[in-house]
């Protein structure tokens, strides 16, 4: 295993010796580290203080970026799809995890495969019911706005 695995998978023991999950994540440009983070959902009660959310996050605060073109992720689970979503987002570019989702699945942890069966489905067939409303005639739209800005 190589050393940035390593530290992901020490970082997620450590987490779960603390009472967290066991998720870690190291965020490295080259060949060094830039970011860590271990999943906070037991401390900060947000369900978005995943590993990968908080690597990012750290990366993007502490370089003043949203683009993190050129970093590759290191994980100890496969990422879920919130963390997947924001690595596009963001602009990284290979992701290495260690166990798979059905790893996680085995362990008690459901939601991230839960969540990636859900979205294969059509919107309208999904458990989160999502329900489009059109603006309020004479309101401005953001989207064009956006667009006449750029």
């Amino acid at each position: 295993m190589d050393k940035f695995m390593e530290r992901a998978v020490e970082l997620a023991i450590d987490n779960v010796r603390e009472g967290g999950q066991p998720f870690g994540a190291v965020l490295v440009k080259g060949d060094n580290i830039v970011t860590e983070g271990v999943n906070e959902l037991h401390k900060v009660h947000d369900v978005s203080g995943h590993a990968e959310m908080l690597a990012i996050r750290r990366a993007q605060e502490k370089f003043s970026t949203n683009d993190l073109s050129g970093y590759t992720m290191y994980a100890s689970g496969e990422p879920c799809p919130m963390c997947l979503a924001a690595m596009y987002f963001a602009g990284i570019e290979k992701v290495f995890y260690c166990a798979a989702v059905e790893d996680a699945v085995e362990a008690g942890l459901a939601t991230s495969k839960i969540i990636y069966e859900d979205l294969k489905k059509l919107k309208e067939e999904r458990a989160l019911s999502m329900i489009r409303m059109p603006l309020n005639e004479g309101q401005e739209n953001p989207m064009k706005l956006w667009k006449e800005r750029s």
